[in-house]
Order: structure tokens, then sequence, then C-alpha cells
């Protein structure tokens, strides 16, 4: 009875809420930034990609150190801290409609995300524990996700439709008010800090961030997935910067009545959600049913269908087969994340997960910080269409490093080893 008490809340119920509520509020925002960027910062194609790039600069530098203060400290109150740092990031964007405001904006909620990154996905692989299926858990979360995020579109393109940054500075305001909710209800019973009483926070975040490394080197699984995480970082500030720009420049939105392309995109944005939430429910009945080495085969799979989607959706000229493209994209995108992020937390220690999980972070952010500016020149250059074939391009080495897993698990699994992959 006193267990029920301190915890009204299952652990479950609170990630997804979480996940749910700032899944909605982020959407607000993304819906309409691309517009707002657009037509009311009137920034050019190098300039949103720099955008982005300032952004993954913030993520690459503070996301080691905040995910040590998660692991040495609190989980729950860095995904706290980092919260209110997004919603401070968000309210200034939509305050002061300019290049550099957008781009301190950039800092500040790429600032917060790293409190959250790592934190929060640490936190409920120690709340729901080894006997937990993290995996369903994950998956679950991805629907709740693209759930609320449906209607955060919604109230996106009504909010939008009376100004575009309407929607941005209220999501601001609302993700420091889930910030307040949280540390009311959010508990925090299996973490066990890893700072040292009497030993200095310098030394402590030097001896937790060298654990980490050792972790990532000893594990040949963990040394596949960061390199993947580069590659998604390479080719993804690409897809997710140029595909506004591109259907608006290169391919034109249909005319349909009175719409206005806020409109659009929120439809567009609102497809691309429902159909997620369709595969990722097949995914989780499917992915129920098979072992480790089938799970590899199933994220290969998709990783191919996403590289043959951007290639499609740069290349094809007509709105309709662009649309479809754009929706197999993102798809994809939306099942591989909860599969590869179950495989990681499922091989890593959980005294180091949220510092290792910062560190293939930060190697993801790296990857967007190098990809970016290079594909952003080719848009200015050359063409939008010829930027988005060379994101493409960037991605194609996982389909290897796929492959290259699958067949060391297949050996392991002939030989009776159930652990990870090791040297």
């Amino acid at each position: 009875m006193r267990h029920a008490l301190h915890r009204p809340f299952q652990p479950e119920t609170i990630y997804l809420s979480y996940c749910g509520a700032t899944s909605l509020l982020f959407s607000l925002v993304f819906t309409v930034s691309g517009l707002y960027l657009i037509s009311i910062v009137n920034l050019n194609p190098l300039q949103l990609v720099l955008v982005g790039t300032v952004l993954e600069v913030s993520v690459f530098l503070f996301e080691v150190p905040t995910g040590l203060v998660a692991d040495l400290y609190s989980r729950k109150l860095s995904v706290i801290i980092g919260l209110c740092l997004v919603g401070a990031g968000f309210a200034l964007q939509g305050s002061v409609a300019t290049f550099v405001a957008a781009l301190a904006a950039q800092v500040l909620w790429g600032l917060g995300y790293t409190f959250t990154s790592g934190a929060d996905q640490a936190w409920i692989a120690d709340e729901i524990g080894e006997d937990g299926d993290l995996e369903t858990v994950f998956l679950k979360a991805s629907q709740v996700r693209q759930l609320t995020a449906f209607f955060g579109i919604l109230a996106a393109v009504a909010l939008g439709s009376i100004g575009l940054r309407l929607p941005i500075i209220l999501s601001g305001g609302l993700f420091v008010v889930v910030a307040l909710i949280l540390a009311r209800f959010m508990a925090e019973t299996r973490f066990e800090p890893a700072h040292v009483a009497g030993v200095s926070p310098y030394r402590s975040a030097m001896r937790q961030f060298i654990n980490g490394l050792q972790s990532i080197r000893q594990r040949s699984i963990l040394m596949i997935l960061v390199a993947i995480g580069f590659i998604y970082g390479l080719y993804s500030e690409g897809l997710d910067r140029l595909w506004e720009p591109h259907l608006l420049q290169d391919i034109t939105l249909p005319t349909a009545g009175n719409l206005e392309p806020v409109a659009w995109f929120g439809i567009i944005n609102a497809g691309g959600m429902i159909l997620g939430i369709i595969a990722v429910e097949f995914l989780k009945r499917r992915t129920q049913r098979i072992g480790r080495v089938q799970k590899t085969w199933v994220l290969l799979g998709m990783n191919l269908t996403l590289v043959v989607s951007v290639f499609a959706f740069a290349l094809v000229g007509q709105f309709a087969l662009a649309l479809s493209a754009y929706w197999l994209s993102s798809v994809s995108r939306k099942s591989i994340h909860p599969l590869y992020s179950a495989w990681a937390n499922q091989n890593i220690d959980s005294a180091v997960r949220a510092t290792v999980l910062s560190t293939m972070g930060q190697i993801s952010a790296f990857g967007q910080i190098v990809g970016g500016p290079f594909v952003g020149l080719i848009a200015r250059q050359i063409s939008i269409p010829a930027a988005l074939v060379v994101s493409g391009l960037m991605l194609t080495p996982v389909l290897a490093l796929l492959a290259y897993a699958g067949l060391a698990e297949a050996r392991n699994t002939t030989s009776t080893r159930e652990a990870p992959l090791t040297p």
C-alpha cells in the first residue's frame, strides 16, 4: 500500500505521457517552423541548413557533459532542466524574427535537448528493469508520439493560420509546464548516482566519461551502432531542412481552393503520422514473434526502403509521386528509430547508459555538422534535388553495417552464444 501511495503512476505511463506531450509540442513548432523561417525570417536554403548546423553544433558540444549529469546525479533532474531550456529556445525563436535570433534559439533548445537525450531513455530502462520489455515500450512510445504529433499538426495549422509565430511561442511556454508536472510525478526509484561522495565533480565526470568510452570500445555491436548513428546524422540534415523548400520551389504545391502552404504541410505531416502509426503497430506485432537476428534483417530492410525513398523524393517531379516518396521515407524513419534505440539500450550497462547514449548522440550530431553545410552548399550552388541525392548517397553505408551486424548475430546464434557481440 505504501508503495502504491508513493508511486501513483507506473513508470511506463509516465514515460508514454512524457513522450506524447513533448511530441505534441515539438509538432506545434516543426509544422510551421520551416514556413516561418522561409516566409517571415526570409532565410535562403544555405541559411536554413546553417540554422540546423548551429543546432547540431550545440548538441555536439553539450551532449556528453549533460549525459554525465544524468548518470552522476539525477536523470529526472536532467530531463526537467532540458525541457525548460527547450521551451526558452522556442519562445525566443517565435518572438524575434531575425537570422541571429534563430541561431541563438538553436543553441538554447539544442542545449536543452542534450539534457533530455539519453536521460529519458536511461530513466525508463532503469525503472522497468531488465525483465521489462523495453523494445515494446519504445514501440508504444513511437505510436504515442505520432498520435499526439498528429493533433499537434492540427493545432499548429489552426494557430498558424492566425500567425506563424503563435504555435512556436505557445509550445515554448508549455514545455515549461510539462517540466513542472514531471517534477511532481516522475519517480526515480532504481537509479544509483555514479557520483561518489568526497570525489570532486570534475574527477567523477572524467571517470564516468572514460567508463562510457571503454564500454563502447569493448563491444563491437556498440561500435557498429555508433557508426550507424554518425551516418544517420550525416544524411539527415539535408532531408530535414530541404524537403519543404523542395516541395515549394522544385515541385510546387497543387492548387486546391484557398489552402495555404501551412495547411498543405499540415496535411502532409498528418498523413505521415497516420501511416507511421499503422507501420509501427505492424512492426510491434512482428518483432514480438522474431529473434535478434531477424530484427537486424528487419532493420536492414527498413533502411533500404529509406534509401530508395530519399532518392525517389529527390528525382521525381510530380507532386503525387514526390509526396508518396516523402511519406515512405517518413514511415521508414519512424519505424527505424524505436528498434535502433532498443537495440542500443539493451547492449549498454545501466551504470553508463546515459553517458553512452549521449556519446552516441554526440557522434550523430557531428555527422550532421559535417553533412549539413556540405549539402546546403550543393543546394545553393547546384540545386535542392542534387543535395537530396547526395543525402541519399550518404545514407547507403548503413546497409553494409547492418548486413555485417546481421551476419555476426547469425554466427553467434549458430554457436549458441547469447551474449552481445564482442571483439
